[in-house]
């Protein structure tokens, strides 16, 4: 009864091929994707079509929803603005009517998932901290809930109305304990840490592992220079910041 939870792919196959594979190792019940499929990376198209060939419960990131239409990306930096007009253009019609078909959130059994936070979800808040976590856990009407757009995984628990935040490997969950979980990043890591992340959730157990999985960034750089994109997109993968 094992989960894989896999977040911010951002057109990076070579992470996600990687990713996929560990999987496989796991022996996962099902995989669950929390958006964020494109944007940034070189691969836009082919990791829509990987994804789309896990027929798996998949929502939908602020990137996907960016690529999905034609409106003025005039509130994004050069780079992430850049990145998009040329990741709208590698896409099909029928990928992008996809990604804006997915929905912002969703219910799971007993826990949920949201790219951002179940609050306001097609808002995009940040929960970045603390305080942000306080705000999205008193919010929060399940037990469970499992994010990404950070790239930054770990954990935010709240009990006896106190939030804490847990900075570890692996988690058992309370049964009187809401949590917040963010998986991190398959495909731009921002820790620190350039392997890609994703989470195993044993529903029996009730525990939350991350997985740090090693991929070719050399490749995933190369592609990305010889696609013409910002420089800046090539170097993040190195620092993963």
């Amino acid at each position: 009864m094992k989960l894989a939870i896999i977040s911010d792919i951002h057109a990076n196959y070579e992470a996600l091929d990687a990713v996929l594979k560990d999987i496989e190792t796991q022996r996962v019940e099902q995989i669950l994707c929390l958006g964020d499929i494109v944007g940034y990376g070189p691969d836009p198209s082919k990791c829509v079509t990987a994804i789309q060939a896990l027929g798996c419960p998949v929502i939908r990131g602020n990137h996907d929803h960016d690529a999905a239409n034609d409106r003025a990306l005039d509130n994004l930096n050069d780079t992430a603005r850049l990145s998009l007009e040329w990741t709208r253009k590698q896409l099909s019609q029928a990928q992008r009517q996809w990604l804006g078909n997915l929905p912002f959130s969703r219910r799971v059994g007993r826990f949920a998932i949201s790219h951002a936070s179940l609050d306001e979800p097609e808002a995009w808040h940040y929960i970045r901290d603390l305080a942000d976590a306080e705000r999205a856990l008193n919010r929060q009407n399940v037990p469970l809930c499992f994010i990404g757009h950070t790239h930054q995984p770990g954990f935010f628990e709240q009990k006896g109305g106190v939030t804490h935040q847990i900075r570890k490997a692996g988690h058992q969950l309370d049964d009187d304990t809401k949590v917040l979980v963010n998986v991190g990043s398959v495909g731009q890591p921002r820790d620190g840490d350039m392997r890609a992340s994703y989470v195993i959730f044993d529903r029996v157990q009730r525990t939350v592992e991350f997985q740090r999985v090693e991929y070719e960034v050399a490749k995933t750089q190369e592609r990305i220079r010889g696609q013409g994109l910002p420089e800046e997109l090539a170097i993040r993968l190195t620092y993963a910041a």
